[in-house]
C-alpha cells in the first residue's frame, strides 16, 4: 500500500483530489491506484504548519508539497488554487481563502467579490491550479491547470465549495456549484487538468 498526504485540510479540496486519483472515480484509473491511501493534514501528525507566504499558487504549492513532506516523511501533494478576476487586477488571487479575512466563511468571501464587482460590467475570471509532489523536502513534479470563465451577479448551485456558486463556466452554462451536484465537475475544474500528468507520473 502506496501513502500519499494531501497537504490540505479543506475536505473540498481533498474530495475533488480523491475523484481524479482513486479507482471510483472512472474506468480510466490505472490498476496502481488501488493500493493508494490518501491521508489529509488532519491524519497525520506534521508536527507544525507551513505558511503559504508564495506569490504564486506554483510557489504555495511546492511551499506545502516540500514542507509536509519533510515533517510527516510521506510523499506529498501540494496544491494551491484560487480565482482571478480580470477587472480586479488578477484579484483575490493566492489570497482567495483569506479574502475577507482569516477564518472567514465561504459566504463572506463571495460576499465580499460580489461588493467589489458591484457596476462592474467586465465579469471575466478564470480559476488557477497548482500541483506538486514532493519527497523528503524535495520537488519530484509540478503541475497546473487552468479554468477561463465569468462572474455572475449572484450565486447559483448548491454544491462544491469557496467560489463556486459564482463563477460560471460559459461553454456548458453552469456554475462549478451546479457542474457539483451533477457529480460533472472533475471534467471542468483546474485542478482535474492539474491531476491528469500525476496520475501518469505517480
Amino acid at each position: 500500500m502506496t501513502t500519499l498526504l494531501l497537504a490540505t485540510r479543506n475536505p473540498g479540496k481533498k474530495r475533488e483530489i480523491e475523484e481524479f486519483l482513486l479507482p471510483g472515480a472512472g474506468r480510466n484509473s490505472p490498476a496502481a491506484f488501488k493500493n493508494l491511501r490518501l491521508l489529509s493534514l488532519d491524519d497525520v501528525d506534521a508536527g507544525g504548519e507551513i505558511a503559504e507566504t508564495g506569490s504564486t499558487f506554483a510557489e504555495n504549492a511546492r511551499l506545502k508539497a516540500d514542507g509536509y513532506s519533510r515533517l510527516a516523511g510521506l510523499d506529498t501533494l501540494g496544491d494551491d488554487s484560487g480565482l482571478e478576476v480580470q477587472a480586479l487586477g488578477g484579484r483575490p488571487g493566492v489570497l482567495s481563502a483569506r479574502y475577507a479575512g482569516a477564518g472567514a466563511s465561504d459566504d463572506a468571501r463571495i460576499m465580499k467579490l460580489l461588493a467589489e464587482m458591484r457596476g462592474i460590467r467586465d465579469r471575466r475570471a478564470r480559476f488557477v491550479s497548482a500541483l506538486c509532489l514532493s519527497r523528503a523536502g524535495s520537488p519530484l513534479a509540478s503541475f497546473s491547470g487552468v479554468v477561463e470563465g465569468e462572474i455572475l451577479a449572484e450565486k447559483r448551485g448548491a454544491g462544491g465549495f469557496g467560489y463556486d456558486p459564482l463563477f460560471l463556466y460559459p461553454p456548458k452554462g453552469k456554475t462549478f456549484a451546479e457542474f457539483f451536484r451533477v457529480g460533472l465537475v472533475r471534467h471542468v475544474r483546474p485542478v482535474g487538468r492539474s491531476s491528469k500528468i500525476p496520475k501518469k507520473g505517480l
